[in-house]
């Protein structure tokens, strides 16, 4: 097995290469260890996909089960994680950088700080805020012992807030207090993709959702993207399959849903050691 400083120094490299590299988002052990064998180089998690295979809604698990949850997917293969670390589990920004040195202990190799906030009348954190505590991630991120890569991320778009120019604004900011990755998560058009890109000196990571321009690889690396993960898309793209098994067996008492299932076979092999 890879050290974690080896992993994280791969990791680093897959950005500084001109073609954007897929990082899917495994929501437990099984998927990530498919996903690996499946030859992919990185793997990101995702909250929300965790949060749905626990029983609860995004955002609703907890800094302690989370952390739990992102060692068992670091210690599943030997590729490099990067953490969903949601907005670092609390507002003050001493416990996001502990969020970040409790993030490294257990494995991962980079993760994610969001700008975004729950509370009524709040979306996103006021701007000088939201500084701070990215810059106290990067710190603590820079004490690790290996390149621990801090990706920040302005929650605008996600949270119903479509301004591209605060957008820019605030990862330009990111970007000055450290951040190695900048990231927007649900915006969609190729004029808003080129305009991060090229407002920001820093790698961009792009949110291939369900938005309604779908964009190849080859195309995103051609804007200057240059990592795409998929967020929950392969969590709730599973689920919308339970879905729909589900409700055939029990508004129809058919079965015709397990023609689409993957072979038992194929299964197992991509699971075996």
């Amino acid at each position: 097995m890879k050290t974690q400083k080896q992993k994280a120094e791969a990791f680093r490299a897959l950005h500084a290469r001109k073609q954007a590299f897929i990082i899917p988002n495994p929501w437990d052990v099984g998927t990530a260890r498919i996903l690996a064998r499946l030859g992919f180089e990185a793997l990101a998690t995702t909250s929300a996909g965790f949060a749905f295979s626990s029983g609860v809604p995004d955002n609703q698990v907890g800094r302690q089960r989370m952390l739990e949850h992102v060692a068992e997917i670091a210690a599943a293969t030997d590729l490099p994680v990067s953490a969903d670390l949601e907005n670092g589990f609390g507002d003050d920004p001493e416990h996001v950088a502990e969020t970040i040195r409790l993030a490294a202990a257990a494995g991962v190799s980079g993760g994610s700080i969001e700008d975004s906030i729950d509370r009524p009348g709040e979306k996103v954190y006021e701007l000088a805020h939201a500084v701070d505590r990215v810059r106290a991630a990067v710190e603590a991120a820079r004490s690790l012992p290996f390149p621990f890569t801090l990706t920040a991320r302005a929650e605008n778009y996600l949270v119903g807030i479509p301004d591209l120019k605060d957008t820019i604004r605030r990862l330009q900011a990111y970007q000055e207090a450290g951040a190695d990755v900048l990231y927007a998560p649900c915006i969609s058009t190729r004029k808003e993709i080129t305009a991060i890109v090229g407002a920001v000196d820093r790698p961009v990571n792009f949110l291939m959702g369900t938005q309604p321009e779908r964009f190849s690889l080859t195309e995103l690396s051609e804007m200057g993207v240059r990592r795409i993960s998929v967020g929950s898309a392969l969590a709730t793209t599973a689920l919308g399959a339970f879905l729909r098994g589900a409700r055939e067996m029990k508004e129809r008492g058919t079965f015709t849903y397990a023609k689409d299932s993957a072979g038992f076979g194929e299964i197992s092999n991509l699971l075996k050691p």
